[in-house]
């Protein structure tokens, strides 16, 4: 029998962000990974601290970029590279509305250190009305990220890959199969739902597709355009061009129509031939508040759900696995706003 601070079950942001805590307060765990892809490793790994449609930004915006660098860096120390690439956003105006009211929103002192006041002109893709350029944004190598994490838990012990059969939890000693646990954490995205413990917390699928694109005439590599979906380049030599937001068509199949959508959509800046090359999908957990959900089991003190990372799954995922480790650990309490118990209250959303 192996005795663990920590077993963590899942593989996405959440999970890998909360392994990164125990790493750097010398906890012991293991991860559970059932090897499939989750919306986590086929996302963009946008990393925007506007919300691109409205030109508004978020709860905590300024403090979740800041601490995603800082924990970027300390990753960097055991896996060897830093996985933060540097390629601003440039979102391309509608109209000339939306120019007066991007200079407008640039006056406001949430906004004013993210909306550039120095409009761009790009290249290759029509832009007539020019692009703004949201400062501080940039991208994930999410490839890189997953890849080089991983293998460091591997490399380390830390990594189990099989899918975690409830049935053989051991709740009254905190025992599964070879290990004893002192804690462990749900980290499943939308595979919660077939969780006993917490199958009934708030969390929406939400689909998202995006497609990987062959384009005949190359782009600037050091940008990430944004229109109605993100494009920029990979290290493939394709485009990613995405993604959608569905909440109705959820079976397990590719959407005819939200391909149809990304292809629609990048025709109209991009005036040139291109090709697509892959498909891709999955299914975001969300919830209606915008904000993750953290906590415990009412009756079980150590089993803990860290879910509802939405499309910010970076930036919430980074930043609220120090909140739940704190919490945890030195008894800190949860923001009220991402704690699982705002549910059980009156005024819950």
């Amino acid at each position: 029998m192996k005795n663990v601070d920590y077993i963590i079950v899942g593989d996405g942001y959440a999970a890998l962000f909360f392994a990164h805590q125990l790493i750097l307060n010398n906890k012991s765990f293991v991860v559970f990974s059932e090897q499939k892809k989750s919306a986590s490793q086929i996302s963009a790994g946008i990393v925007n601290p506007v919300v691109l449609k409205k030109f508004t930004t978020f709860w905590k915006a300024q403090e979740q970029i800041d601490f995603l660098k800082k924990s970027l860096k300390e990753i960097e120390t055991y896996t060897g590279e830093n996985y933060l690439i540097d390629s601003p956003i440039h979102r391309i105006f509608h109209d000339e509305n939306e120019q007066k009211l991007w200079v407008k929103k640039a006056e406001n002192t949430e906004l004013k250190n993210f909306l550039d006041k120095k409009f761009d002109h790009l290249n290759v893709v029509k832009n007539d009305f020019l692009t703004g350029k949201v400062n501080q944004s940039a991208r994930l190598n999410v490839k890189g990220f997953f890849n080089g994490v991983m293998s460091f838990l591997e490399s380390n012990g830390h990594l189990i890959k099989e899918k975690l059969n409830y049935s053989e939890i051991n709740i009254s000693d905190s025992i599964y199969k070879d290990f004893h646990f002192k804690n462990i954490l749900f980290c499943e995205g939308m595979g919660v739902k077939e969780n006993p413990y917490f199958s009934d917390i708030a969390v929406i699928p939400n689909k998202g597709h995006h497609i990987r694109v062959k384009l005949s005439e190359l782009l600037p590599q050091d940008i990430t355009i944004k229109k109605k979906h993100f494009l920029f380049p990979l290290e493939s030599g394709l485009h990613f061009y995405g993604g959608t937001y569905d909440r109705e068509q959820l079976h397990h199949d590719i959407d005819d129509s939200a391909v149809e959508q990304l292809q629609r959509g990048l025709s109209e800046f991009y005036p040139h031939n291109f090709e697509i090359k892959e498909v891709h999908f999955g299914f975001r957990p969300t919830v209606k508040d915008r904000r993750p959900i953290i906590g415990h089991h009412p009756e079980y003190k150590n089993f803990f759900v860290f879910n509802g990372l939405g499309a910010r799954g970076i930036l919430n995922g980074c930043f609220f696995s120090k909140s739940l480790f704190d919490y945890i650990e030195n008894n800190l309490p949860l923001p009220e706003e991402i704690s699982l118990e705002r549910f059980n209250k009156k005024d819950a959303v």
